[in-house]
C-alpha cells in the first residue's frame, strides 16, 4: 500500500474510530500529548490526531490543536511522508474555521515545521480568498516557516512588504524573528541595527533577541564583541538578561573551564536568577569533558533535587555517553534506567556502547535488561539493527529478565541477576 492510500486508510479508520468515541467522552490534550510522545510511527500518529480533533472537548484551545498538529506533521516529516503531509494539512482547509487567523496560522506553522516553504507561503496568500483576516498573528507565524524551512534570506524581504501591503505593524515577536534571520546569515550587526529600530520606535526589546545576537557573535568567534554588546545591553542600558542569555555565556565563555562556569552560575544566583536545566547540563558537561566524573554525578544528583528543574534527554544522554568512555558502564546503565522512568532516552549509538560495555565487563543482567527495554521503545526502523546487535553480542534472548518501562521496574521473575542488576 502506498504511503497516500495508507493515510487515507488511517484517516478514514480513525475518523470512523473517533466519530464513536466523541459521543462517550471528549479526548483531553493532556492525554493526547502523552500518546503522540510515545508513538514513533507517523500512521498512528494520525490517528491519535484526528481521535483528537474529533472528540475533544469544544473548548479545547487552538494552541493546544495546534501543538497536536505539529506533532503529527514532525513524525510524517522525520518519515520523509512530504505528499502526505500536503494532503493532511490541505484537508483542513474545508473546515469552516479556516476564517479564523488561529487556525490557518496553525496551518502556515505546521508547514514550517516540515520545512515546505512554498506551502506556508501560499496557504499565507490564500488568507485573501478564504477571507481571513491578517495581522502580526499569521504574519509571525510565517516568519516562523521561514526560519524553519531555513529560508533566512526571505524573512527580511517579506518583513519590509507584507505589513504595509495588509496593513499591520510588526510587533516584538516579528523583529525577534527578523533578528534570528540575520543572525543566522552570519550579520548581528545589522541584527544590532534592528535592535535599534526596536528602540527607537518603543518596541520592548527583551532578552531573547539580545540572546539571540549574544550567541550570533559567540558563534563566529568574536567573543570581545559580545562581551561588549553584553556591557551595553545590561550594564549600560539595563536590559535584564534571563537565564537563557545566560546560558549562552555559560555555553561560549571559559573554554570550557568547570571553574569559571561554577563562577558565572553563581553570578547568576547573586542577580536573582535560577539556573536551568541547560545550566546545569553545561556545568556537568565541563566536568565531564575534564574526566571529572565524580563531580558532574554530583551535578546531576542536584539537579534531581531541584525543585521545578527537571532533567532533559540531554541530561542523560550526556552522562552516559561519557560513563561509558570512562569504563563506568555499571554506573551508565543506571543513570540510563532514571532516564527511562521519566521517557528520557539516548540516541541509538549510546545506547549501542553502553550495551556493548556492559557486555565486555561480563554484566549480562544490566544487558539482557537493556535489550528487552529497548525492544519496546526503539522506533520500527532501528529494531532490527537492534536485534542483530543483541544477537551478535549474545544477549538477544532475555527470557525473564527486567524490563525499565515507564517509571516502574517490571520482573517476571525476581532473580538474583536482578537484584545485582539493582546494586
Amino acid at each position: 500500500m502506498s504511503s497516500s492510500l495508507a493515510f487515507r486508510h488511517v484517516r478514514h479508520l480513525s475518523t470512523a474510530a473517533a466519530a464513536s468515541a466523541a459521543a462517550a467522552k471528549p479526548v483531553t490534550i493532556s492525554h493526547t500529548k502523552s500518546r503522540l510522545k510515545k508513538v514513533h510511527d507517523p500512521d498512528e500518529a494520525l490517528k491519535i490526531y484526528y481521535s483528537f480533533t474529533t472528540s475533544n472537548d469544544p473548548s479545547t484551545s487552538p494552541s493546544s490543536i495546534r501543538h497536536a498538529q505539529e506533532f503529527t506533521v514532525r513524525r510524517l516529516a522525520k518519515s520523509q511522508r512530504f505528499s502526505d503531509i500536503e494532503t493532511f494539512l490541505e484537508s483542513h482547509k474545508s473546515n469552516p474555521q479556516i476564517t479564523h487567523e488561529p487556525f490557518i496560522s496553525s496551518l502556515i506553522r505546521s508547514y514550517g515545521v516540515a520545512g515546505m516553504f512554498e506551502n506556508a507561503l501560499k496557504t499565507y496568500n490564500e488568507m485573501t480568498d478564504f477571507g481571513t483576516p491578517r495581522t502580526t498573528l499569521s504574519f509571525n507565524s510565517f516568519l516562523y516557516a521561514c526560519i524553519h524551512s531555513k529560508a533566512f534570506d526571505r524573512v527580511p524581504t517579506y518583513f519590509s512588504e507584507f505589513p504595509e501591503k495588509f496593513g499591520f505593524s510588526p510587533d516584538k515577536f516579528s523583529y525577534g524573528i527578523l533578528i534570528k534571520s540575520y543572525c543566522e546569515m552570519g550579520s548581528p550587526e545589522i541584527a544590532i541595527e534592528k535592535l535599534n529600530e526596536m528602540e527607537e520606535k518603543g518596541i520592548d526589546v527583551d532578552a531573547i533577541a539580545f540572546s539571540t545576537i549574544l550567541h550570533a557573535f559567540y558563534e563566529k568567534g568574536r567573543s570581545d564583541e559580545a562581551e561588549i554588546f553584553w556591557d551595553e545591553m545590561v550594564t549600560k542600558k539595563g536590559l535584564k538578561p534571563d537565564v537563557g542569555s545566560y546560558n549562552v555565556r555559560l555555553l561560549h565563555i571559559h573554554h570550557g573551564e568547570p571553574e569559571g562556569i561554577k563562577k558565572l552560575i553563581e553570578e547568576m544566583g547573586n542577580v536573582g536568577i535560577k539556573p536551568d536545566v541547560f545550566s546545569y547540563n553545561y556545568m556537568m558537561t565541563s566536568y565531564c569533558e575534564k574526566g571529572m566524573m565524580d563531580e558532574a554525578k554530583k551535578v546531576y544528583n542536584e539537579l534531581l533535587k531541584t525543585k521545578g528543574c527537571n532533567p532533559n534527554a540531554a541530561t542523560f544522554r550526556t552522562l552516559v555517553v561519557y560513563m561509558c568512555k570512562h569504563g563506568r558502564f555499571v554506573s551508565g546503565y543506571k543513570v540510563f534506567k532514571e532516564g527511562v522512568k521519566v521517557g528520557k532516552i539516548p540516541d541509538y549509538d549510546t545506547l549501542k556502547n553502553l550495551l556493548e560495555g556492559l557486555v565486555k565487563i561480563e554484566r549480562m543482567s544490566e544487558a539482557k535488561a537493556l535489550v528487552r527495554t529497548m525492544h519496546k521503545r526503539l522506533s520500527s526502523n532501528l529494531l532490527e539493527a537492534w536485534g542483530k546487535l543483541a544477537q551478535d553480542l549474545g544477549v538477544a534472548h532475555v527470557g525473564t529478565q527486567e524490563v525499565v518501562d515507564s517509571g516502574e521496574i517490571e520482573k517476571a521473575v525476581v532473580t538474583s541477576e536482578v537484584e545485582k542488576a539493582n546494586t
